[in-house]
């Protein structure tokens, strides 16, 4: 099969696509067919030996594909072969086979294409976790999302709108139309400072809920946005940098910060709890399909590549020029 293959921890444009036997099918395990992975900014880390967890060399990158279910092993609980599924990898899905634990395996709707469904392996639990596990978003609230018009920035969007929640949206000027077409209140310019609108916005009181996927200098600014008992919710460093927390900041204004790191639940961090979580994991993606079915999550896909193209495909996400997810095609 054709695959892009890590032989040594490198930088993502010196990665190379080679023909590889298929992947070993192994327990619990449910083979799948890859129409569509997503490109994320992680899997540069990944491949540059920099990330979390180091995968065993060699191997294939990408966690998240789209795909239908070839077969599954014995001790498999898995849809039938045929069954259209996304699922979350701890890697290999850049390629035309991927083997996936079959609690990570979820049927998706025929009206579902393959390129959006690339959004709901990570992207969209990602927010969800986020707002809903750690920001405990109500309806009412506002809540400010930074690097609206990314995957899991625009999902947030969306997720926050499903929760009946007021939204205020952060993005480059070209995004501004996507961001209010997915139902933010407010939309307002990345580039521009955002404390005096956002207390403009809310009426002085603050914002109950930050999601935070760009860290470095907005990080402070998010903390005073936030209103009583409200929380910044850590995501990632997009931004480049990584901020530290101003404790005295934190007693103050009585506000907190959490992070959110879908892995855990997934089984990429120490200790691999990934059973441990099924359960709660595959609750949340039932609730965000059920949105989807009501019309309430509706995944952008900013560009589509053949997998002879991920260079091309990454560069998108790492310059980025994208809105929503970029999505490879085995």
């Amino acid at each position: 099969m054709r695959a892009i293959l890590c032989e040594s921890w490198r930088d993502f444009d010196a990665l190379e696509v080679k023909d590889i036997p298929p992947p070993a099918m192994r327990p619990r395990g449910v083979r799948i067919r890859v129409e569509a992975a997503g490109v994320s900014f992680a899997t540069q880390l990944v491949v540059a030996g920099k990330y979390q967890r180091k995968p065993p060399l060699p191997f294939v990158p990408g966690t998240e594909v789209v795909g239908t279910v070839m077969e599954a092993a014995p001790d498999a609980e898995a849809p039938p072969p045929g069954t259209r599924v996304f699922a979350v990898l701890d890697w290999g899905g850049y390629a035309e086979q991927a083997i996936a634990d079959d609690i990570h395996v979820v049927p998706i709707p025929d009206g579902l294409p393959a390129e959006p469904a690339v959004a709901f392996p990570i992207s969209y639990p990602t927010a969800g976790a986020g707002l809903l596990w750690r920001g405990r978003i109500a309806a009412g609230d506002w809540v400010l999302v930074h690097g609206a018009a990314g995957g899991v920035g625009l999902a947030g969007v969306e997720i926050a709108k499903a929760v009946a929640c007021r939204v205020i949206a952060r993005a480059g000027a070209a995004k501004h139309a996507l961001l209010r077409d997915r139902g933010a209140d407010v939309v307002l310019d990345s580039a521009l400072p955002f404390r005096d609108a956002v207390r403009e916005a809310t009426g002085g009181q603050g914002v109950g809920c930050v999601l935070d996927t760009i860290g470095g200098d907005a990080f402070e600014d998010s903390l005073r946005c936030l209103g009583d008992g409200g929380t910044l919710v850590v995501v990632g460093f997009a931004g480049g940098g990584i901020p530290t927390v101003p404790a005295n900041i934190l007693l103050l204004k009585n506000i907190a910060v959490a992070g959110v790191n879908w892995g855990s639940y997934v089984g990429w961090s120490p200790g691999d709890n990934r059973h441990l979580h099924a359960p709660r994991a595959r609750e949340l993606w039932a609730r965000l399909m059920g949105w989807w079915r009501d019309g309430a999550l509706k995944p952008e896909v900013h560009a589509v590549f053949p997998l002879e193209k991920f260079r091309e495909a990454m560069a998108e996400v790492r310059e980025r020029r994208s809105a929503g997810r970029v999505v490879l095609r085995p």
